[in-house]
Order: C-alpha cells, then structure tokens, then sequence
C-alpha cells in the first residue's frame, strides 16, 4: 500500500511539473494566410493578439472578427495538441485517466 501511495505522490508531482510547464509555454494560431495571429499559453490563455494592417477594413468589420476568432480556435487548437503531449502519458499512466484530470483549466 504504502508502493501505490508513493506512486501517486510521484505522478501527482509529475503532473503539476507539467502543468506549470504548460501554462508558461506559448503556441500561436492564425487566420487569413497569417492576417491575424492568436498566441496563447499551453493553459489556453490568451496573451497576444496581432493584427495586420491589411486585415482591419472599417467597412467589414465582420470579417476582421472571424478571423480574430478562427485565429483563437487555431491557437487553442494547437494548445490542445500541446496538453494532450505533455499530459496524455500521465493520464493515461493512472489506469485510464486522472477522474478527466479534474482540477485542470481546460
């Protein structure tokens, strides 16, 4: 028993290592050939947002938003590839998962 419970203590750590790993890496995502780039952390937080010039059309609006938003879902698309790297071995290392690793921001 006291194996087990020190096999979970070395995962938890594992995992929170990771974590902390993930909320300090950053991936971009873009929209409109490169137009608007999202850069969020591994978490899935937005931290930058750059527009080009090109792209801003104060006669279309409408389609400066949707690339904003595709260049989020592209962003966080690649955030989500990046956690299942980082996590997915120590989820999948606790008998088929951590209860949907519970606790977590995404």
């Amino acid at each position: 028993m006291q194996q087990l419970m020190k096999k979970a203590a070395q995962m938890q750590a594992q995992l929170e290592s990771a974590q902390a790993e993930l909320a300090e890496t950053q991936v971009e995502g873009s929209a409109g050939g490169g137009l608007v780039k999202a850069t969020v952390t591994g978490a899935g937080e937005l931290v930058a947002l750059v527009l080009d010039p090109q792209a801003v059309d104060p006669d279309d609006v409408e389609t400066l938003a949707d690339l904003v938003v595709a260049a989020v879902r592209d962003a966080n698309t690649n955030a989500s590839a990046l956690q299942e790297q980082k996590l997915g071995p120590l989820a999948g290392g606790a008998g088929g998962g951590l209860g949907g690793l519970s606790g977590l921001p995404f």
